[in-house]
């Protein structure tokens, strides 16, 4: 029974400490709040498919039953959503559209069709490219949601028309009819629209999308203007199919654990620096007592010739120096210089090292007394040592002629 116990309390314990250490782990979850990444460029395709009804509005239109003016429309189109606010895409557009005229050689005029109040019925298809730049307008007020069931998307888009007339005159003046005839005629047109759209599956939305279209209208006023914009209101059913990746993430953040009670830590660090000012206090006040000690500056050398390893020969920028330092001799010839020869005793042998010295110094003193200097102002010497004594890997600094003003 005892053995029970004491494994049972060990168990406990073992969870215990589990659960704390994973209480006190960083846990990473998105932000939403941070915004959102864009996705690869492969990701967030669709492709959508449409089809639906349209109402043509051209001068003399009002004469025409608006029961006799619908007309079906479709299109096709493949896009990309570049955010979850901004998408553009590109398609092709089948509109086919009634109207009236009042010129009986109109294009798309049927003769066998009776007139209406003296004008004269009219066919067209229109099919072409478009494209669109479309914006989430739900996704811009409520934030984006992964797996929304509805959104409401705004669009703006261009394109242009291929005509195909009804009927037409033949190339030497007979009539024709019976399907389409291609006008050789090439319009432009701008839209808006409003799309509603509905997630039925991860991959299908439904697309209830109402359009109005500004088109440049056909020869069929009697002063045979060309270009004159005419409009179109239309309606679709749509299914959208959307490609991997379909959804947007957020930015990943690091969440830290909830802290402990950190009062008691908070009341030592509390209690440690008020023993850290009481010992500056009394620091500050020993260091008033005692003396200062005097910091005594060594003078730096007037000048130092550095050379590589066993070189003495001066290069053109030691002589400037040296000219620079025979400067400052003439112009106070009271003074005395000690010029000194170092080399470095990491390197070669006692003989050696010490004919490097005198060769160092002497070609120095040798270049100052060129230049002007009286060798009266002058103490040559060499030292045995090393200039800076650093060690080994520092040797370079060792190799040197030192001019200073003697004392």
């Amino acid at each position: 029974m005892k053995k029970f116990i004491l494994l049972a309390l060990l168990g406990a314990s073992i969870l215990s400490i589990n659960a704390q250490e994973k209480s006190n782990e960083i846990v990473y979850v998105e932000d939403p709040s941070q915004g959102y990444l864009f996705n690869r460029f492969k990701d967030n395709w669709f492709v959508t498919g449409e089809i639906g009804g349209n109402m043509y509005f051209s001068p003399g239109d009002q004469h025409r039953s608006w029961t006799d003016r619908f007309d079906p429309a479709a299109g096709i189109y493949v896009g990309k959503w570049f955010s979850p606010l901004i998408a553009a895409r590109i398609g092709v557009d089948w509109l086919q559209v009634k109207g009236l005229s009042s010129i009986a050689d109109a294009p798309g005029v049927d003769w066998n069709n009776p007139t209406v109040n003296g004008y004269y019925k009219q066919q067209f298809n229109h099919v072409g490219p478009v494209f669109d730049v479309m914006f989430n307008i739900t996704n811009m007020i409520r934030g984006y949601v992964p797996g929304r069931k509805y959104s409401l998307v705004a669009y703006a888009g261009a394109g242009g028309y291929w005509s195909y007339a009804r009927s037409t005159y033949g190339q030497e003046g007979s009539y024709t009819s019976g399907g389409y005839v291609n006008m050789q005629d090439r319009i432009l047109t701008f839209r808006l629209g409003i799309m509603n759209s509905f997630r039925i599956t991860e991959q299908v939305q439904l697309n209830l999308d109402i359009r109005y279209s500004g088109i440049d209208n056909h020869r069929d006023e009697p002063d045979l203007r060309w270009n004159k914009t005419s409009h179109d209101l239309q309606a679709y059913v749509g299914v959208t199919y959307l490609f991997k990746r379909r959804e947007w993430y957020p930015p990943v953040v690091p969440v830290c654990p909830e802290p402990e009670n950190c009062d008691p830590i908070r009341a030592q660090l509390a209690a440690a620096n008020e023993k850290i000012a009481d010992l500056e206090d009394q620091l500050a006040h020993c260091c008033e007592k005692c003396p200062q000690p005097e910091i005594v500056e060594e003078p730096a050398p007037l000048a130092t010739i550095y050379y590589p390893i066993n070189i003495y020969k001066l290069t053109r920028k030691d002589i400037n120096v040296i000219e620079a330092c025979a400067q400052v001799m003439k112009d106070n010839p009271d003074k005395r210089y000690v010029i000194t020869g170092w080399a470095d005793n990491y390197t070669g042998n006692d003989k050696i090292n010490t004919r490097l010295r005198h060769n160092r110094v002497n070609g120095v003193k040798k270049q100052l007394v060129k230049m002007g200097v009286p060798e009266s102002q002058l103490d040559v010497t060499i030292n045995a040592g090393n200039l800076c004594d650093l060690g080994e890997k520092y040797v370079a600094l060792d190799r040197a002629v030192t001019i200073e003003e003697t004392k």
